[in-house]
C-alpha cells in the first residue's frame, strides 16, 4: 500500500502545556486529529471543572482559523478533589475523564496521589456517574526498578481497582509492557489502553546505546524489544481495547538537555506518519484506521469523526528543531527521514 485513507483519527492522550508553549504546538495536533484528550498536569494542575473549561478556552484561542479540533478535557485527581467535581465533570460534554497520577511519576505530578486507596471514594463516584478513570500506571517506590514500575502497579493496584469497581471504565495510559497488554486482554469489559508511537517504534537501546539520548527519554521509559513487539502486535490486532494516544509532551530544548532532563517525546508534528511507519513495518496498514479512528470513540461513547485523513508513502525529513515560545523544541526523530507523510489535511 502506497497510500491510505482513514476516518479522521483522535489522540486520546496529549500534552499541550499552556501560554506561549501551547500556542507553538497546538496546530501540529489540530492538523491531524479531530479530538484529543488533554492532560491536566499543568503547573498548577487542572483540578476543577471550571479550570478545565478555562483551559479549553485558551486552547481554542490558539487554534488556526477555521480549525474544528475539539480538545476534550480531563481533571487531575487529588485527595482534595470533591465528589461534586466528579458529578459536574460527568455532566459536561467538554470533560471525558479524570486522571490519576501517582505522586512523582512524571512531569508535574507532585500533586498526585501517594496512596491509591485514599481516592477509592472518588472511584466510587466516577463509577456511579460513568466518568472514565485514566491512569498513569506506575509505582514510584524508590526500591522498585524503573523498568518494572508498570508491572508492579498492575499487581499492586490496578487488579484490585478493576475488581472492586466493576462498572468503572479504566484506561491504562501509554501501555509499555507485555504484562500491560496481557492485563488488558485478560480483564473485564471496560478496561482499555492507549499506545504511543514512540513505544511502537523504539526499544530502550534507542535511549542508551552510543550515549544517553535525552529526546527519546520518556516516562514510562522505553522497554525491552519483547515489550515493543507485544505492543505492536496489540495495536495492529484490531482489538478494540487498544487505541491511539500519542503522549506527545513538549519541553524546551534546555530542559531536555540538562543534568536532570525532563521526560517526554514530542511526536505531535508527525504523529500519524509515525504510526503509519509502525503499522507498515509489520504489513498491517489495513488495521491502522481501527486503532487510530474507531476504537477510541467506541470506548468513550462518542460518534466517529466525519472527516477523512489521507496518508501517503513519501520520504519526509523531520526538522532539527521547532520554535517553542521564546525557546526551541527538538521533535521526535529530529533530522531523520520518515517514510510516510500526510497527503492532504483532514477533509
Amino acid at each position: 500500500m502506497d497510500s491510505v485513507t482513514l476516518v479522521q483519527p483522535d489522540d486520546w492522550h496529549l500534552h499541550l502545556r499552556d501560554g506561549a508553549a501551547l500556542n507553538s504546538v497546538v496546530a501540529d495536533s489540530a492538523s491531524q486529529f479531530g479530538r484529543a484528550a488533554i492532560m491536566p498536569n499543568l503547573n498548577p494542575p487542572v483540578t476543577t471543572v471550571r479550570q478545565a473549561i478555562e483551559y479549553k478556552e485558551r486552547i481554542i484561542s490558539c487554534l488556526p482559523q477555521g480549525s474544528s479540533f475539539d480538545p476534550m478535557m480531563t481533571l487531575y485527581l487529588t485527595r482534595e478533589t470533591h465528589s461534586s467535581e466528579i458529578s459536574e465533570a460527568a455532566a459536561s460534554r467538554d470533560i471525558i475523564g479524570a486522571k490519576l497520577y501517582p505522586a512523582g511519576a512524571t512531569t508535574n505530578s507532585d500533586s498526585g496521589i501517594q496512596h491509591v486507596e485514599s481516592v477509592y471514594p472518588l472511584f466510587e463516584e466516577m463509577e456511579k456517574y460513568d466518568l472514565p478513570l485514566l491512569i498513569h500506571g506506575e509505582v514510584t517506590d524508590p526500591d522498585v526498578d524503573v523498568f518494572d514500575r508498570e508491572q508492579v502497579f498492575l499487581d499492586r493496584h490496578l487488579r484490585h481497582i478493576a475488581d472492586k469497581f466493576q462498572g468503572l471504565r479504566i484506561v491504562l495510559e501509554h501501555v509499555t509492557t507485555k504484562e500491560g497488554v496481557d492485563f488488558i486482554r485478560s480483564n473485564r469489559p471496560g478496561i482499555a489502553g492507549t499506545i504511543t508511537a514512540h513505544h511502537l517504534l523504539l526499544n530502550r537501546n534507542a535511549l542508551l546505546v552510543g550515549g544517553i539520548h535525552p529526546h527519546v527519554y520518556c516516562l514510562p521509559v522505553l522497554k525491552r524489544e519483547k515489550h515493543r513487539a507485544s505492543l505492536l502486535e496489540a495495536a495492529t490486532s484490531r482489538d478494540s481495547r487498544f487505541f491511539l494516544g500519542t503522549d506527545s509532551a513538549p519541553h524546551p530544548r534546555g530542559r531536555k538537555e540538562s543534568a536532570c532532563g525532563c521526560a517526554g517525546c514530542y511526536t505531535a508534528r508527525n504523529a500519524m506518519a509515525l504510526y503509519a511507519m509502525a503499522f507498515d513495518s509489520v504489513h498491517a496498514l489495513d488495521a491502522l484506521e481501527s486503532f487510530a479512528s474507531l476504537h477510541g470513540p467506541q470506548f468513550y461513547k462518542l460518534p466517529l469523526n466525519t472527516g477523512k485523513i489521507h496518508l501517503k508513502r513519501e520520504v519526509t525529513l523531520v526538522p532539527e528543531y521547532l520554535p517553542h515560545g521564546d525557546d526551541t523544541l527538538i521533535p521526535f526523530l529530529a533530522g531523520q527521514r520518515l517514510s510516510w507523510s500526510i497527503e492532504s489535511p483532514p477533509s
